[in-house]
């Protein structure tokens, strides 16, 4: 076989695979937005079914032999198909190491564990959801040990959705950050300076539908391959043609829906940004989530929580809200667009005390893998941790412990990616800035397309050509480092609340 017949014929058949994984997200997207709430036992097992044809897929023996052949002919290989081969050799030898059984089950459990904790967190009792948790981290020890990790599952976890980190790495970012963090955090806070989030009293649903809407498509989202509904926790699913988001709505709280929604078009543009002639390859495939969040949270703060961006979309809100925000001045609603106050619920945290909520959850998260934290002793330790960090004490398990959705999938290693995300935002954001000098006119234009531009040669349409610190220092030309975050933080904060 020629080497151009061997690869498109591997190219085949890793399209294969992944058009088959976008049919499991978008069950997987059905059941939390969709789904009938008695007909869970059935998507439990469509789920199953489409997990092993797709396991089948990407593990089909055809593709190893391909790989092989073409490994024996780099100098007929141009680096964009030497850079596919790479990762395909790695996504094939971690595949084919985990049984269909294993892989069938995993996504029985999941889908049963999302119904569980919908229902647990409801009612608040931990105690009914606990056994799906214990049952999620035995199988991600036992997916560990397949992969040959067993004497280090968490660092298995986090690589799965950052590839090259390890808890080492996460921990030493973390403590550098945490070690400026806490007191600009606490200067912040203790300022008479308080913004005034009482004003968003009775905004409609639909309006605010219509605005977030108008707000997500200028800034470069594509509503003829995507669309926007309403889930428990908000997400986005989907890849290249086909992209599904959420949000949730409350009417007291017109904030929260709008910036959920532009977080998760952040999501949604950077795979909208992939290369369409790569799509079912690592070059049309996000590096991970930590890069991912990088997008979706520079799109959600350093641009939506901008006064350039505000000049531009707050005559569009008032116009929407005049009802309600006649009596409300122009500082005072961005100082409420930049409010600061801990909370319980990451979803609801500023961007001061967000990385906060990520710290509790990732120092739980290596207890739990290290065997040094039981699940039964998780909403105490929680508890604790929240009152150490955030100065807060949860009444109930359903803002604490049983607040995110992400351990009922099994998404152990994922919440650091949030951290991660932030300091590779804020990074990537004064990259830009150099780069693109005058965005803040652009923005009080509503021009986006440059930012969005710099975005998709940079970043989107790389794929997974370097890992997630390699991208970093590609584009910024140093590690990555929370100084830049802190920065920001710094930058944005302190003039507001210093009076």
């Amino acid at each position: 076989m020629t080497t151009a017949a061997a690869y498109a014929e591997l190219i085949s058949k890793l399209k294969r695979a992944h058009v088959l994984g976008t049919v499991n997200g978008l069950l997987g997207w059905d059941e939390q937005v969709n789904l009938p709430p008695d007909s869970a036992d059935l998507r439990a097992e469509q789920l199953a079914l489409m997990a092993e044809l797709q396991h089948a897929a990407a593990s089909n023996p055809c593709v190893g032999e391909l790989l092989t052949l073409l490994e024996g002919r780099p100098g007929e290989l141009s680096t964009d198909q030497q850079v596919v081969l790479k990762y395909s050799r790695r996504d094939f030898d971690r595949v084919t190491k985990l049984p269909p059984e294993f892989v069938s089950e995993k996504a029985r459990h999941s889908s049963k564990a999302f119904h569980a904790w919908a229902e647990c967190k409801a009612k608040s009792d931990f105690a009914g959801y606990a056994p799906f948790i214990e049952q999620h981290i035995k199988l991600a020890k036992q997916e560990a040990a397949y992969l040959g990790c067993t004497g280090a599952p968490y660092d298995y976890m986090i690589d799965r959705h950052d590839p090259g980190m390890t808890a080492a790495v996460i921990e030493r970012l973390f403590g550098e950050l945490k070690q400026s963090l806490v007191p600009l955090m606490r200067e912040i806070v203790s300022s008479p300076v308080k913004a005034r989030t009482g004003i968003f009293r009775g905004f409609p649903v639909e309006q605010q539908r219509t605005f977030l809407h108008s707000v997500t498509e200028r800034i470069g989202f594509n509503y003829r391959r995507g669309r926007i509904d309403v889930s428990l926790h908000p997400f986005c699913e989907g890849s290249g043609a086909d992209i599904r988001m959420t949000t949730h709505f409350d009417e007291h709280n017109p904030l929260n829906s709008l910036f959920s929604a532009i977080h998760e078009t952040g999501h949604g543009l950077y795979e909208q940004g992939t290369r369409s002639d790569h799509q079912g390859t690592p070059l049309g495939q996000a590096v991970g989530m930590a890069v991912h969040e990088s997008q979706s949270r520079l799109w959600e703060n350093q641009v939506a929580r901008s006064r350039p961006f505000w000049r531009f979309f707050e005559p569009r809100f008032r116009e929407t809200f005049s009802a309600q925000l006649g009596a409300v001045s122009s500082d005072e609603l961005y100082l409420a667009v930049n409010a600061v106050r801990p909370t319980l619920i990451r979803v609801d945290a500023d961007e001061v005390t967000y990385n906060l909520h990520i710290i509790l959850r990732f120092e739980i998260e290596k207890r739990l893998f290290a065997g040094t934290l039981a699940v039964a002793d998780l909403p105490a330790a929680w508890n604790a941790l929240a009152q150490e960090l955030l100065g807060l004490t949860p009444a109930s398990d359903r803002e604490g412990v049983l607040q995110d959705v992400h351990w009922s999938g099994g998404m152990f290693g994922y919440f650091p990616s949030y951290c991660l995300g932030n300091m590779m935002a804020a990074q990537f954001w004064y990259q830009a800035q150099d780069d693109l000098p005058g965005l803040d006119d652009d923005f009080a234009r509503g021009d986006f397309s440059r930012l969005l531009g710099w975005l998709r040669r940079n970043i989107h349409e790389q794929g997974r050509r370097h890992d997630t610190r390699e991208l970093v220092k590609v584009v910024t030309g140093e590690p990555l480092n929370p100084k830049h975050l802190l920065r920001y933080l710094s930058e944005r904060y302190l003039p507001l609340y210093r009076g």
